[in-house]
Parts: structure tokens; sequence; C-alpha cells
């Protein structure tokens, strides 16, 4: 799916969070174009995979939005530390991140920044505890 890091490479702004979520615009023109790379990587599961594997990433979504300002892309991604995996995504010579960085520089056009009123997570691990 679509890699925060390469839509939002400072996103990580708290150390503990492990959810970070980054909205871009999409030109209008290549939206089609993104919404086909979207689906291909989800065909190319086992290389999307390998890449979470470097990155330490453990959930990734993505989401083509329409808005009165044109589509948006928004990611989602959870990760144990988020400088580490943006840091192994951005030195990545896998075909699959050579291919996505160049998809998104074409698609994308600008990011929208937005910060979380709200930002609250329960410690690791959820089950199991007493």
């Amino acid at each position: 799916m679509a890699n925060l890091y390469s839509i939002c490479p400072s996103c990580s702004v708290r150390d503990l969070a492990m959810i970070r979520i980054a909205l871009a615009r999409i030109r209008p023109e290549k939206a089609q174009r993104l919404r086909s790379w979207l689906v291909e990587l989800m065909s190319r599961r086992k290389e999307v995979l390998e890449t979470f594997a470097a990155e330490d990433v453990r959930h990734e979504q993505a989401f083509v939005i329409a808005s009165d300002t044109g589509p948006l892309l928004v990611c989602v991604v959870e990760a144990e530390n988020h400088d580490a995996a943006a840091a192994a995504y951005k030195k990545s010579t896998l075909a699959i991140d050579s291919e996505h960085r160049a998809v998104l520089n074409e698609c994308l056009c600008e990011r929208v920044q937005v910060e979380p009123p709200t930002d609250c997570a329960l410690p690791l691990p959820l089950r199991g505890t007493a």
C-alpha cells in the first residue's frame, strides 16, 4: 500500500505513538493511475510484506477519497518506530519501493498537514494482562 513516509517523511512527531495518518492531494488527472497502483500492490503482496519487514511496519491502509478540492490519498500506518521505518524506506533498494516512490512522485501534488487533537493509546500488550 502507499507508504506513509513517502508523503509524510516527518510524521513521527511523537515517539510513542504506533499509528500515523498522512494525507496528500492527488493530481486529479492521476487519481486513476494511483488507484491502479494501489490495486497492483495488493497483487504483489509478497513484495509488500518484504518491505514491511525491512521497515518494521505491521499494517498499512491507503484510501483515495473524493473531496471538494480534489482527490486525497489517506494513508494509515502502524509501526513500532516510525523514524526507523522512514529511514529504512528512504534507503530501500527494493524494486517495489523504487516503483512506489516513482508513482507517488507522479501522482501526488502536495501534502496536507494535519495534527490530531487527540492521540491516546493503551500500552502493549493489550491482551493477556491481568
